[in-house]
């Protein structure tokens, strides 16, 4: 099983299981990873393929082999929902050499006069004429065109995302708890910042607590592997006669201990009925949009007023936590500027065909401001725990020191952070879009 790469890539992740019985059922590994689109549905056959399959290999002077170029002869017997058979002739080309040993066969030639490249990445898909991972086309976002498709087009790109990534959560891929949490955040964020483009307030409402829902399960997994990363570097770079006591064994133990559990809980919350009925909601979102009046105006009307409110509500933000001495660090108001700066991210990122240079300097103004902000948090939480684990060090009989250093050099973290974000927020756009 291939999960369908992003659109333009010539790269896949494959999942193998070994050959049953025709008679078998589908082993329960791949239905795991298919389960972002089964929903607990039951599977049934809908296409038999057969391939016949010339491999040819691509060898270097030394005779070592630099890549695979398979030539394909497909059959496709589609069974539903419309009946029929497809045939045709396909080549892909699996580089085996080591990066920068082999140049990239197939991208200024063709096998054949008549060859293209393929619009689909796997056999299946193209036997259905289907995309497994995206709900539907969507009119390219335009200047002048309905406010609707710049908010549609992106509710669909970050749709995508969020199916790409489910089946590389559940195999614990590396960073692929971030990219689905990023890919539900951002549309979270998007509903709330275009929300007069849809008909439904309530369905808006509905859909941006169950993002936040899905968010949150992903969040507790996401936190554990930031911080354990964190700490992990911060301990290597200590010399060793200032690491007293098992300092990384229970870093290791408390940190790797969470993520797992933490894990856990999101692959359940994956496998259940609200996380399948948000995916119903999100396809039917970009499928079947109940848009407002406002939405069919023209994009470069409407768009800069909406991104305007979302810098207004940022500037507030850094209004209040400039109220706090510069130096008391851990009020939550920078939080929340570090919030709406994400919101304002997102917002400009959607924006982008309305005005591309501006929405790219406003969305990198807003990133800058999301990222200082976000250490000085990740300073806050880290510091947290710093404290816990140096109290139970102590009750085990440990020596403290470390977690106290360490505790130490987090606080001075979070107030050059403080002073860099001071130093950024000069510099942000006065123009928006």
């Amino acid at each position: 099983m291939a999960p369908e790469a992003a659109a333009g890539s010539d790269e896949r992740t494959e999942f193998r299981e070994p050959l049953g019985e025709p008679d078998d059922g589908v082993p329960d590994a791949l239905l795991r990873l298919v389960r972002v689109h089964t929903r607990g549905e039951t599977l049934v056959p809908v296409a038999r393929l057969r391939t016949k399959r010339t491999v040819y290999r691509l060898r270097n002077k030394k005779d070592a082999v630099l890549a695979d170029i398979s030539d394909d002869r497909v059959q496709a017997e589609v069974l539903a929902p419309i009946p029929g058979t497809r045939r045709w002739r396909e080549w892909e080309i699996e580089i085996t050499a080591a990066p920068g040993h082999c140049s990239r066969p197939g991208r200024t030639g063709s096998p054949a006069p008549a060859a293209r490249p393929s619009t689909h990445q796997s056999k299946l898909a193209r036997a259905l004429n289907r995309d497994p991972v995206s709900p539907g086309p969507v009119p390219a976002p335009k200047r002048k065109g309905p406010a609707g498709d710049v908010m549609l087009a992106y509710l669909k790109d970050q749709v995508r995302e969020l199916k790409e990534q489910d089946p590389l959560v559940r195999e614990d891929t590396h960073d692929a708890v971030h990219k689905m949490r990023v890919a539900t955040r951002r549309m979270r964020s998007v509903l709330a910042t275009y929300r007069k483009l849809l008909d439904d307030a309530e369905t808006v409402k509905n859909l941006r607590e169950e993002l936040k829902w899905l968010a949150g399960v992903l969040g507790e997994a996401r936190d554990a592997e930031v911080m354990h990363a964190r700490l992990k570097e911060m301990v290597a770079h200590e010399p060793g006669e200032l690491v007293m006591g098992p300092v990384t064994r229970r870093v290791d133990l408390e940190l790797g201990g969470a993520y797992q559990k933490a894990h856990e809980k999101a692959l359940k919350a994956l496998d259940g009925q609200r996380y399948f009925r948000l995916l119903d909601s999100l396809d039917a979102l970009v499928t079947v949009p109940h848009l407002s009046a406002l939405a069919s105006q023209p994009a470069v009307k409407v768009i800069p007023g909406m991104v305007e409110r979302d810098v207004k509500r940022l500037r507030t933000a850094v209004k209040e936590a400039k109220r706090h001495p510069a130096g008391t660090g851990d009020h939550p108001a920078l939080h929340e500027a570090r919030k709406d700066g994400k919101r304002l991210r997102y917002a400009a990122e959607a924006a982008a065909p309305v005005n591309p240079k501006q929405a790219a300097r406003l969305a990198d103004a807003a990133h800058g401001v999301q990222k200082i902000l976000g250490d000085h948090q990740d300073s806050v939480v880290t510091r947290q725990l710093l404290r816990r684990l140096g109290a139970e060090a102590f009750t085990l009989g440990e020596n403290g020191f470390s977690y106290g250093r360490l505790h130490a050099l987090e606080q001075t973290l979070a107030l050059e952070a403080e002073a860099q974000f001071h130093r950024q927020w000069k510099k942000f756009p006065a123009t928006p879009l």
